[in-house]
């Protein structure tokens, strides 16, 4: 069976939730009727700016907040009706680093385990060390730990219990760039094993590069949810970077360029419609306008300009 026709892994249908004003203040809504299916043995991911309703909506799949309306299932498990298996069926990776210091890593996952119930016989503390690379540090306190090492020792704390579904909110968060590449591989390895993996990040490059599928929230409500290639090939815009024979002393124009703009003294960015022309007919027109053309560079779209067309045009 393809993962096309398994059932989600998560399953969420017009999923509501308002807060109580406070004061005088009218009610937040802070999720208006979210739909959407997380595909199983996926890298699914998450994004929106923030106050979107991510945090909420995990929140929700975690059992820390309760819904005002509609459903979500985990893993083909109610979370209203049948909240234990749900939540045994998902583990979480919070933003902040939250765990003891005072124990040891391995310490630190046997308790997880046992708050799970897992029987001493059956936990995997130090082969869950092994996976994300700190079973030299299995005995070594908490506290000790570089920030790299805690954020691996949580997601091997999520994983405790061996839920089918793993949440990450904001892994690699201030985090520098070689760590960062550390943690996309964990998660990449983690994904091979068949755990299915929701992710959110403020990183575009991230999720451009893990996820097979992104949903984006903004403002409470789904803006769109498509395979990461179809969303970055939403952008129709595309540059063209010119390094010309002579200084720019006035911009060429045509109606094919939606931008032009000066790049120091003899460069030219020029921005156009991938659906409506292409970069020979830019270079035509600017050769046509008694420039000769030294060097020619050209840029795609990339996630963060479809990101922050969807967004700014929700927005509007």
């Amino acid at each position: 069976m393809s993962t096309t026709e398994l059932p989600p892994a998560i399953r969420i249908r017009d999923l509501v939730k308002r807060y109580a004003p406070a004061g005088k203040a009218p009610a937040k809504e802070a999720l208006k009727g979210v739909s959407f299916d997380v595909p199983q043995g996926q890298i699914f991911g998450l994004l929106g700016p923030n106050g979107a309703g991510k945090s909420t909506l995990i929140n929700i799949l975690a059992g820390l907040v309760n819904k005002t309306g509609g459903s979500a299932e985990i893993w083909g498990f109610d979370i209203d009706a049948d909240p234990r298996n749900a939540k045994r069926s998902i583990g979480i990776v919070p933003q902040e680093i939250v765990f003891d210091p005072f124990f040891t890593p391995f310490e630190v996952l046997e308790n997880q385990a046992g708050l799970y119930g897992v029987p001493k016989a059956a936990r995997r503390s130090l082969e869950l060390l092994g996976q994300v690379h700190l079973a030299d540090k299995a005995n070594a306190y908490a506290r000790t730990l570089s920030g790299g090492m805690k954020r691996r020792l949580l997601i091997a704390k999520a994983m405790v219990h061996t839920p089918p579904v793993l949440v990450l909110d904001e892994p690699t968060a201030g985090v520098d760039v070689e760590l960062r590449r550390q943690l996309w591989e964990l998660v990449s390895e983690l994904n091979h094993h068949g755990v299915t993996v929701v992710l959110t990040t403020h990183y575009l490059e991230e999720a451009e590069q893990l996820c097979n599928r992104i949903a984006i929230i903004n403002h409470g409500e789904l803006i769109a949810n498509k395979p990461t290639r179809e969303l970055v090939e939403m952008a129709r815009e595309k540059i063209v970077v010119l390094t010309l024979d002579r200084e720019v002393t006035e911009l060429p124009s045509h109606p094919a360029f939606l931008k032009c703009a000066k790049v120091g003294d003899h460069g030219l960015e020029v921005t156009f419609d991938k659906d409506r022309t292409n970069a020979g007919e830019i270079l035509s027109q600017i050769q046509g306008q008694g420039f000769g053309i030294v060097d020619v560079t050209t840029r795609e779209a990339d996630l963060e300009d479809v990101f922050v067309h969807l967004t700014s045009s929700a927005a509007a």
